[in-house]
């Protein structure tokens, strides 16, 4: 009987596979989001465009009345002559009267040589405010005959101490202009209620775009958190549908998850049962044994017992601890497959001795690398060999293998084996094979199986090389060994 392993290099250090940790969301709601992100900039648009495009009517319509008072300006300065310098206006009384002629607003005009009265009207001012030059003359606000009035200046003639130019003002009361005010700030208010309109309809977009939102809560609210149904996706938004699958998907994984917990709890209660009733049986038969002798004989079986029933629980806990939903937090590491399997065999050494069975360990001279959890993979190594040990008479062989490619962990015996049909069905919990003898409870390949899933590994039960059953457990790549 032999447990022999050659030599292997250390392994490399550990290298971490966990996750970060997601951030912690904002506590705010998706409606308050879109208000702000939606309305807000919306108001801040309409009310920037209303105001820029009153203020563009108001400085275009300032212009267009600056041109009509410079024209008639204009108008008046053709009329002007230079006899020997001086300035001459000849004005017909039908002239003057189409030049003073408006039903809103009253206008004068005057025509002055080096400060001195020509024509028209005397005291025009020929200064003022918000003066505005054009290529042809310049307009500016002043005050004439108790009213505020808008003046254009236009000058005549070239200039010079002998003929000095002549100026040519006409102003216009500023009733028109008032008015045009007046009526773009009007404008003001549709643009008001142009706004409250669209912002009534972003809110009511919004609701109905929140409302399948709602719709799916609801449906969660009222049957999915008792009774883990799926919730129906007809009427869903298809942008909408990967969420709601997401939720489907969820509560399918939370119905499993529970299921498979009942079915163990269940299950479990169920083996736990009888060792129990044989451990309080095996007690009451201590305590009314005649003799000594008696009591003793009843106290050893009360040991084998007790040793079935504290490995039944171990592989219980071991079931409890195994859950798939932690596969992505697998906290797995570089580990050599042969180390771990020489420490395995080392543990089960005694038991195959003391059942006369020849242990071997058949790893190859370099290590063999695999991102597992040693923990884990350790525990199914040795419900592996325990399985053997229990199944196999004395005489027989067991060996343990490590295979370098992939990394393959191989149980191998040569025992009565398993026909092929019942391979697939042990591999559930609490499942025996129908000529199985011993005192197994049917979840060593029950563990070992979840814990390949959970490496995502595969394992495959064959015919063994020594005539009886083999087990292979074949993982993905390791990293290869630094140094």
């Amino acid at each position: 009987m032999s447990l022999n392993q050659r030599a292997a290099d250390s392994p490399a250090p550990p290298t971490s596979l966990s996750h970060p940790p997601e951030p912690a969301g904002a506590g705010t709601t998706l409606w308050r989001e879109l208000l702000t992100r939606l309305l807000l900039p919306l108001l801040l648009i309409v009310a920037a465009t209303g105001g820029l495009g009153v203020y563009t009517a108001q400085r275009l319509t300032e212009r267009t009345f600056d041109r009509w008072l410079i024209d008639a300006a204009r108008s008046l300065a053709h009329q002007v002559r230079l006899v020997d310098g001086r300035a001459m206006v000849d004005l017909g009384d039908e002239a003057e009267a189409i030049l003073a002629y408006d039903v809103v607003d009253k206008t004068y005009f005057s025509v002055r040589q080096g400060g001195q009265h020509v024509a028209g009207h005397r005291d025009i001012p020929a200064q003022g405010s918000e003066v505005k030059h054009y290529d042809d003359g310049q307009v500016f606000n002043a005050s004439f005959a108790g009213h505020p009035v808008r003046v254009a200046l236009v000058t005549v003639g070239g200039g010079g101490p002998d003929a000095p130019q002549a100026q040519v003002l006409v102003a216009e009361t500023m009733f028109k202009r008032g008015g045009v005010r007046t009526d773009l700030q009007l404008m003001l208010l549709p643009l008001g209620l142009l706004l409250l309109i669209a912002a009534a309809a972003i809110v009511l977009a919004l609701r109905w775009t929140i409302r399948p939102l709602e719709l799916i809560a609801a449906r969660w609210n009222e049957r999915s958190h008792v009774s883990l149904q799926a919730i129906t996706l007809h009427g869903v938004p298809r942008e909408l549908m990967p969420f709601a699958t997401a939720l489907n998907d969820l509560l399918a994984r939370i119905h499993q998850l529970l299921v498979r917990e009942r079915r163990f709890a269940a299950n479990a209660a169920h083996q736990i049962r009888t060792p129990l009733a044989g451990l309080q049986l095996g007690l009451s038969r201590a305590a009314e044994a005649p003799d000594l002798a008696s009591a003793r004989a009843v106290i050893h079986e009360l040991q084998g017992s007790t040793q079935r029933t504290a490995r039944l629980l171990q592989q219980l806990l071991a079931l409890g601890r195994l859950d798939p939903e932690t596969a992505f937090d697998l906290d797995a590491e570089a580990v050599d497959l042969v180390a771990l399997a020489h420490d395995v065999g080392a543990a089960y050494l005694d038991a195959a001795v003391a059942k006369g069975l020849d242990l071997a360990l058949l790893t190859p001279e370099r290590p063999v690398l695999a991102a597992v959890q040693p923990a884990l993979v350790s525990e199914a190594l040795g419900n592996l060999v325990d399985n053997a040990l229990r199944y196999c008479p004395a005489g027989n062989t067991i060996e343990i293998s490590v295979l370098a490619e992939p990394p393959t962990l191989l149980v191998a015996d040569s025992g009565p084996g398993l026909p092929a049909t019942e391979r697939d069905a042990v591999l559930e919990r609490f499942v025996r094979g129908r000529e199985a003898s011993g005192d197994g409870s049917g979840l060593g390949l029950a563990i070992v199986r979840e814990i390949a899933e959970l490496h995502q590994a595969t394992l495959t039960l064959e015919d063994s090389p020594l005539g009886g059953l083999a087990v292979r457990l074949v993982f993905g790549t390791g990293p290869t060994p630094s140094g």
